[in-house]
């Protein structure tokens, strides 16, 4: 063995090499510390290869394989050596004549199919250098025709390259590209994706290409996903900063307007216009709500609900949004043992806008008349459902579903339904807000919504809210606001950097008798209370700010006057600004946009 100008190899029977000889060093270098690794360059499945031979030899004492190359044929000769040891030698033997020249150009690698094909559990086709398919195994027969046996071209087979698949065939067994893999589509069927694997192959004396397929539907839908939910995260990115800027705006719109309407009666020629002014700001605050919604920045005030009240007092306001051929009804389903629909922790007045939202769509869904119809129903999941790429945990859930006999959503543009501006109405019909505004608060309140529908039948969504197990003291709903009368007294340092925000505010706090401190920025704030004999009772403070933002200027300050109220101001409620309001004692939020009242109530709240 030593002496054979062959390399030789002795293995066990995992395929490790126990010893070779000196030629089998300079053949395939002095690490291969298997055959496997020594033979990866010239068999594209080295491992299969093996395994057979082997397994021959153990039957017959020895099997013999050729291997073509570009130059030369491999001879690979294994022999039964003992008890879970055998002996290899591999042999270059001149390439027979009727094999073709090397082509000119660097080529691809040569690999052979080493083995039979039919029962290996990995799809494998073959195909000439025209693109006709010479074979397809059980597997592949099996993932693409259900078994079936049928002819076919490449091209025929797979789309969706960018150029010709026959072309890259033709470039691969023709030694001018060295394969590798691409994801394409089977030709016929828009979802399914197979990944594909090509390498350049000589068999027989004959060229072509051995292709190696793996399903990769699953891969190319989870990629579409993640590129969906990058866009709709830039899109919700997008919108809560538009909203946060309009909100100041409006902030400033309608804060101004209620200061002049301090000083112009209703018999004022002035008074309806500047009611008019007020009433379409606040539209504009309400569309900003549905963009913020969206975005799931908006401020909740979650508190504990029955819903059959909520319905019991909302089910007037529906009934007067109905039309003529259209009426709506309200039916609770008891489960067995008559349990009663459990408690929810919700925001009320966005529970009460979803369903608004869902109601109107479904009376628009029924141009010829019908019935939408409201169901309420205890849910109780015993292992979690999961459907829409969402899984709902299990557990007691509250469901209300709407129902509609209408003209129902077609399954291409279910997928859809729930994106920011698209909408199944006619142009000027709708905003597109509106269901993705549902979806924002749901998912915001910590439930699930789902949409089951089909064409000319109807559709049903489905609303699953968690139920809450905690008692009812444990969220309370805020309280509501009358407009301060009395005035005030007290020193309030204001910190906004919108001017026409700082404007209004200081002199809404000026006229009920607060003295005001104003400041465009943190460091201008801090800077002012650096003087120690400045006495301060509140701070008032936009969150996001340019520098240093609301509550990381505030803690500093707290430092020096601990016993500071505070009140922060926001366009929409930053997803830390929890967190960091929970760390500054005696603070409260005051969302933008807010009225006159709003904000002279909140002041006079904390400084009594």
């Amino acid at each position: 063995m030593a002496d054979d100008p062959a390399a030789c190899f002795l293995t066990d029977a995992a395929g490790r090499v126990i010893l070779r000889n000196e030629a089998a060093e300079t053949r395939f270098g002095k690490d291969a510390v298997s055959l496997h690794a020594a033979l990866g360059d010239r068999v594209l499945a080295p491992g299969e290869l093996l395994l057979r031979l082997q397994k021959q030899a153990e039957i017959a004492g020895a099997a013999q394989q050729d291997l073509p190359g570009r130059a030369s044929v491999l001879r690979l000769l294994v022999h039964r050596a003992g008890p879970g040891q055998f002996f290899w030698r591999a042999e270059d033997l001149p390439l027979h004549s009727d094999l073709p020249p090397p082509a000119a150009a660097e080529p691809a690698p040569v690999v052979t199919v080493g083995a039979d094909l039919e029962e290996v559990p990995v799809p494998i086709l073959t195909f000439g250098p025209d693109g006709v398919m010479r074979s397809a195994n059980l597997a592949a027969r099996e993932l693409m025709w259900n078994g079936d046996t049928r002819s076919a071209m490449f091209h025929d087979l797979f789309e969706g390259l960018g150029r010709p698949v026959s072309e890259w065939l033709a470039d691969v067994t023709a030694g001018r590209h060295p394969g590798g893999s691409e994801v394409l589509r089977l030709r016929g069927e828009e979802e399914r994706f197979l990944q594909i694997t090509l390498r350049r192959y000589v068999e027989g004396g004959r060229l072509g290409a051995l292709a190696i397929l793996n399903d990769a539907t699953r891969l190319k839908t989870l990629e579409a996903q993640f590129a969906q939910s990058q866009k709709m995260q830039a899109i919700g990115q997008l919108a809560g900063g538009i909203a946060h800027d309009f909100n100041n705006l409006l902030t400033a719109i309608s804060g101004h307007c209620d200061l002049l309407l301090l000083r112009h009666g209703r018999e004022d020629n002035d008074f309806a216009d500047l009611e008019q002014i007020r009433q379409n700001a606040n539209r504009a605050a309400s569309l900003v709500g549905q963009l913020l919604a969206f975005s799931r920045k908006q401020t909740l005030n979650p508190e504990v609900l029955d819903l059959e009240d909520v319905l019991a007092d909302l089910i007037h306001l529906l009934n007067r949004l109905m039309v003529e051929k259209v009426d709506l009804s309200l039916v609770h389903l008891a489960r067995e043992g008559g349990r009663p629909l459990g408690r929810i922790r919700a925001d009320k007045r966005q529970i009460e806008q979803v369903l608004i939202n869902l109601v109107v769509n479904a009376r628009d869904a029924m141009p010829e008349g019908g019935e939408v119809r409201i169901e309420t129903e205890p849910v109780t999941l015993t292992e979690p459902l999961m459907r829409d790429r969402a899984t709902v945990p299990a557990g007691d859930y509250t469901v209300i579903r709407v129902v509609d006999r209408g003209i129902g959503i077609p399954e291409h543009q279910l997928r859809q339904i729930f994106e920011p501006f698209f909408t199944t109405k006619r142009i000027g019909e709708g905003t597109g807000l509106g269901l993705s505004m549902a979806y924002g608060i749901m998912k915001q309140s910590g439930g699930f919504i789902f949409v089951d529908s089909e064409v000319a039948k109807g559709t049903t969504f489905s609303l699953y809210f968690p139920v809450f197990d905690g008692e009812a003291g444990d969220a309370k709903p805020a309280e509501p606001r009358r407009v301060a009368t009395r005035k005030g007294e007290g020193v309030v340092l204001l910190v906004e950097d919108e001017a026409s925000v700082r404007a209004f505010a200081a002199r809404a706090l000026t006229m009920r008798g607060y003295t005001v401190l104003e400041a465009a920025s943190a460091e201008e704030a801090l800077a002012r209370l650096e003087d120690k004999t400045l006495h301060v009772d509140l701070f008032v403070t936009d969150v996001v700010m340019p520098g240093m933002d609301g509550p990381a200027w505030v803690r500093r300050a707290h430092l020096d006057r601990p016993g500071v109220k505070v009140i922060f101001m926001s366009g929409y409620a930053d997803d830390g600004l929890a967190e960091d309001q929970a760390r500054v004692p005696n603070s409260v939020f005051l969302p933008k946009p807010f009225s006159l009242g709003d904000l002279t109530n909140t002041v006079q709240s904390l400084l009594g």
